[in-house]
C-alpha cells in the first residue's frame, strides 16, 4: 500500500522537480547520456513540472549535459564519501555504480527530504551505496548535522554543489565554500556550477528570472573567475565549457550556453581538487 506522500515541493524546491523532469525526458533519447528510471516517478509524485516547461525548454539540454558532467566527475574521483549539497530529487545514490564502501550523504531541507523519501519508498528504490540523508538548512549549521550523520572530515570527500550558488547571497555562498574547504582533507574533490554576471543579465533569462521570482528562487550571486575564486579556498580547479562537453557527447550545444548566441555569458562547470 502506498503511503500518503508529504506535501509536494514548493517554492525554491520546485527547481528540484524541474531538474528531475529534464532527467526523465532524457530517458526517451535513443542514445541517452545516463539512465535514471526514478526521475519520471519522482516528477509524477510531485504533480508534474508543467508549470516550469518554459524554463525546461530554454535550459533542458544544459541540465542533461550538466548531469552527465557531474556523474563523470563523481565517479572518476572515487572518494570513500560523497556529499551532495542541496540534493533535491537527485538519484545518484541509486543509479550510479559506486565503488564498494562508498557513502553518499544527501543534504537538503527537511520537508523536501521527507517528500523524496516517501516517493522513493513507494518505488521500492534501493541505493547502490550506503546512503545517508541529512535534513538541514544550508543557511544554518549544516556542517554539524553532517558530522553527526557520520561524515568524517579526515577522509577524502567528493563534494557536489549543483545548481546552488546562484540562488545564494554572496556571503552565504562564501560561507558554504569556507565550511566545505574546512571539512575537506587533502585530495578531496569538488564539482560545482555557477554563472557570471553576463549570464544573469541575458535577455533570454528574463522570463526565467520572472518565473523564479514567483517561487522565491531569485538568482542572487555570480562569479567572474571560478578558478581564481576556488584557488582562494585551497582548490586547484579546471572549467569545462559546454561547447566541449556537447562535442564530447555528440550533442548540439545548448542555445543558452552557445557563445555565438550568448557572447561572454557563461554557466561555469568546474571541478577541483583540494591542494591545501
Amino acid at each position: 500500500m502506498k503511503r500518503v506522500l508529504q506535501r509536494p515541493p514548493v517554492g525554491v524546491a520546485r527547481t528540484a522537480v524541474l531538474i528531475a523532469a529534464a532527467r526523465a525526458n532524457e530517458q526517451r533519447h535513443l542514445h541517452r547520456l545516463f539512465d535514471d528510471p526514478l526521475a519520471a516517478r519522482l516528477v509524477e509524485a510531485a504533480g508534474s513540472a508543467r508549470d516550469l516547461d518554459g524554463v525546461r525548454t530554454l535550459a533542458g539540454e544544459h541540465f542533461v549535459l550538466r548531469t552527465r558532467y557531474f556523474d563523470d566527475q563523481l565517479l572518476s574521483s572515487a572518494q570513500p564519501q560523497v556529499v551532495i549539497m542541496a540534493a533535491g530529487l537527485d538519484t545518484r545514490a541509486f543509479r550510479l555504480m559506486w565503488p564498494p564502501g562508498t557513502t553518499v550523504f544527501e543534504l537538503d531541507l527537511p520537508e523536501l527530504i521527507e517528500f523524496k523519501e516517501d516517493a522513493l519508498h513507494d518505488q521500492r528504490a534501493r541505493p547502490s551505496c550506503e546512503r545517508v540523508v541529512v535534513p538541514c538548512d544550508l543557511r544554518e549549521d549544516w556542517a554539524t548535522a553532517l558530522i553527526h550523520a557520520g561524515f568524517d572530515p579526515k577522509r577524502p570527500t567528493a563534494w557536489l554543489l549543483e545548481g546552488l550558488f546562484m540562488f545564494l547571497p554572496p556571503d552565504a555562498g562564501e560561507q558554504i565554500m569556507y565550511l566545505v574547504s574546512a571539512l575537506s582533507a587533502r585530495g578531496s574533490t569538488l564539482a560545482l556550477e555557477h554563472v557570471n554576471l553576463a549570464f544573469r543579465e541575458l535577455p533570454q533569462m528574463k522570463a526565467v528570472h520572472e518565473r523564479f521570482d514567483t517561487m522565491d528562487a531569485r538568482w542572487l550571486s555570480d562569479v567572474e573567475d571560478p578558478i581564481e575564486w576556488l584557488s582562494g579556498y585551497g582548490w586547484l580547479a579546471t572549467v569545462t565549457h559546454q561547447v566541449d562537453l556537447a562535442a564530447q557527447h555528440d550533442r548540439a550545444v545548448p542555445a543558452i550556453t552557445d557563445p555565438r548566441k550568448v557572447g561572454d555569458a557563461r554557466i561555469w562547470l568546474a571541478s577541483a581538487i583540494r591542494t591545501a
